[in-house]
């Protein structure tokens, strides 16, 4: 096992003293989730603005997906080798230089290769987590975890009514214009406020390449599959092909990963049953989330004349889904208390149980706008729920020195939820449609039917999460104060050991 490597002072900041470090964090996390939903209201228009077909310009979307899905495990383990701070600031620098890139051209592959650096800078998040558990007084923390967790759900929503503005309003090149300065300034604010944490992994040698090459393309070839497989056929040549070249290549990826003096993810630690059924529980949950905010713009977009639209524009059905972003900013404190009373495993099954049950009523209120409304504010709490518990479930059974490269594998759980939700929720609607004035639009039973689905996504997450052994950890395991100069081998091993199940 390794051992972490840190100047000798005391790590546990004074409560007064941890305002800012939270505030920069949960800023740096909302910015880089926005680049998620960036070009969501240009989707319709992408083909003429970049001269291409609508199945060549959904790759300005996917792009970023991929990037997200690549980034998150790598990063994490960087920066618990060389330094949290120094990843987050490179991985701003390198939103930054995707976004002028994308303010710069109107050609798709150009703006497809500055949407995958625009996504790349997600591994931010997982650092961000581990930055805290490695500063923040056990007091501020649970919180403080909530909110960062929730930043990926909350810049996405919050990005949608803002992207949208700034599309009808300008050429779309701002965008990208205004990504860059958000980038920049959120670097600064990084650089300014952020300390360098001193837990380091300094025992594991060399950084693992082979690792993250075989990682990448295996998860890569599985994302495609997933977001692509209705566009190429789900059973033609080419989505087979791709799908077994990523269950080959993360097959031996899996042995690679066990036999290597210094893997990038620690497969025994992730086998732990801890760790493993709450991943396993945040692809369901990421699975469960992204079904509203793929329905919410489409109902409420759909013209009025089918009896079931509310015909609104871009902007409005944006700022209907906002809420569900507010709460999930706004729960954070709740969501804590909620985990330190009962635990992070209760918090995580009343996360799952609060989105099934509001996915079940957004069947029945689906009429009106305010029922939206509603149904979206509550799974949104939901997921703040569900998101705050994660990060303590998996810091809580890991080595302190392996917390970013742990939350980046998780991180990288949900990003394939939400990309098979994509995927499976695309096709409903495609499949479900009625026919408007000549055209096919997606029916009020597809709508429904995605709902359920999503219900039914929740009903798997809390079936996992009660696999969870059920001890409390309201606290992940911390390096004791006045004593953060290193740990020794044998004492990480007994700290692995004691939160392992």
């Amino acid at each position: 096992m390794s051992h972490a490597s840190a100047e000798p002072r005391d790590r546990r900041r004074a409560a007064t003293a941890t305002g800012p470090i939270i505030g920069a964090l949960a800023v740096a996390g909302i910015v880089v989730s926005i680049m998620q939903t960036l070009v969501v209201p240009l989707v319709a228009d992408l083909p003429e603005l970049l001269d291409a077909s609508a199945s060549n310009t959904a790759w300005v979307v996917t792009a970023a997906l991929l990037g997200a899905a690549v980034s998150t495990p790598i990063l994490g383990r960087l920066g618990d080798m060389y330094g949290k701070k120094r990843m987050m600031l490179i991985s701003l620098g390198i939103l930054t230089i995707g976004s002028v890139l994308g303010a710069l051209t109107s050609s798709l592959l150009v703006v497809i290769a500055a949407r995958t650096l625009q996504g790349l800078s997600l591994g931010l998040v997982p650092l961000g987590i581990s930055v805290m558990r490695d500063e923040l007084p056990p007091e501020k923390l649970g919180s403080a975890l909530g909110l960062m967790s929730s930043s990926l759900g909350i810049g996405g929503a919050l990005g949608v009514p803002l992207a949208a503005v700034i599309a009808q309003q300008f050429n779309w090149h701002v965008l990208f214009w205004g990504a860059a300065g958000l980038g920049l300034l959120t670097l600064a604010l990084v650089w300014r406020v952020i300390p360098e944490s001193p837990v380091r992994d300094t025992g594991h040698g060399r950084f693992d390449f082979v690792g993250a090459a075989g990682l990448s393309i295996g998860v890569l070839a599985l994302l495609l599959v997933i977001s692509k497989g209705s566009d190429w056929g789900w059973l033609t040549g080419r989505t087979l092909g791709v799908a077994a070249v990523g269950v080959v290549v993360l097959a031996a990826w899996g042995a690679w990963e066990l036999r290597s003096p210094s893997p990038l993810v620690d497969l025994r630690i992730s086998a732990r049953r801890q760790v493993l059924m709450t991943n396993l529980t945040s692809v369901a949950i990421g699975f469960a989330m992204y079904g509203v905010s793929l329905v919410i713009p489409q109902l409420m977009q759909a013209p009025t004349g089918t009896g079931y639209g509310f015909g609104q524009s871009m902007v409005v059905a944006g700022l209907c889904f906002a809420p569900f972003g507010v709460v999930m900013m706004l729960a954070s404190p709740f969501t804590a208390r909620v985990s330190s009373a009962f635990g992070p495993k209760t918090s995580l099954m009343l996360g799952a149980l609060t989105i099934g049950v509001s996915y079940g009523l957004g069947v029945v209120l689906i009429h009106h706008i305010w029922q939206i409304i509603l149904v979206s504010s509550l799974v949104g709490l939901g997921i703040a729920l569900a998101y705050s518990a994660m990060p303590a479930l998996i810091m809580s059974a890991v080595p302190p020195t392996e917390t970013a490269a742990a939350n980046g594998l998780n991180t990288l759980m949900r990003s394939i939820g939400t990309s098979s939700s994509a995927a499976v929720v695309g096709v409903v609607l495609a499949h479900m449609t009625t026919t408007y004035q000549g055209s096919a639009v997606p029916s009020l039973a597809g709508f429904k039917t995605t709902f359920i689905i999503g219900a039914a996504a929740a009903a798997v997450a809390l079936v996992l999460a009660a696999f969870i052994p059920g001890r409390r950890a309201s606290a992940p395991v911390v390096i004791p104060p006045q004593r953060d100069t290193a740990l020794t081998s044998a004492e990480n091993t007994a700290q692995a050991d004691a939160v392992s199940p």
